[in-house]
């Protein structure tokens, strides 16, 4: 289907099901996943992950599918959804991938025994002040969200955020050999 021909049927086959018609709202579903699929390509490779957002933007139309005018083209609309829900996916996955920084490997190479590895991690982290030591083993070494730290905290996020910060800066000096705290 090309873009005006969407623009031009599913605004009404929107319409119908806004007015409660399933089958009108089950066909325009399906007309939109190549389009969806086709929008997130565009942002995202991995075909598993545009499976996932074409999912996700389907759920999503399905949410706010009463904000849509019947009056307005729908193409840029869904677009917009599917932009979003691909924007969120690449940011999660981001946040479950291991950064590799090369820097801090050559820096501090891998050792094989454990008990010196964790002894100077330990330091490391003692070396914090109390609340971004916290912080750190709350976010990184227990794995929590952001929100869950900063409720766990009592704190905003954007205090955790600012602690974490400052906590990895802290980090990077003990590392380099410069031992002041900020």
């Amino acid at each position: 289907m090309t873009g005006a021909e969407a623009n031009e049927r599913w605004p009404a086959l929107m319409a119908r099901a806004q007015a409660g018609d399933r089958q009108a709202y089950n066909q325009l579903l399906k007309a939109m996943v190549p389009a969806i699929r086709a929008f997130a390509r565009k942002k995202i490779s991995d075909e598993a992950l545009i499976d996932d957002v074409v999912q996700e933007t389907l759920l999503a139309i399905h949410r706010v599918r009463h904000t849509y005018d019947p009056q307005r083209p729908m193409l840029p609309w869904v677009a917009a959804i599917t932009s979003a829900r691909a924007i969120d996916a690449l940011r999660q996955r981001g946040r479950n991938q291991e950064v590799q920084d090369d820097f801090a490997l050559n820096l501090h190479p891998a050792r094989n025994d454990d008990s010196d590895s964790q002894a100077e991690i330990t330091g490391y982290l003692e070396s914090l002040p109390a609340r971004q030591r916290e912080i750190v083993e709350t976010v990184h070494l227990r794995e929590q969200s952001l929100a869950q730290a900063a409720a766990e905290t009592n704190l905003s996020v954007a205090a955790v955020k600012s602690l974490l910060h400052r906590a990895m800066l802290n980090l990077r000096k003990y590392g380099s050999g410069n031992h002041e705290k900020s």
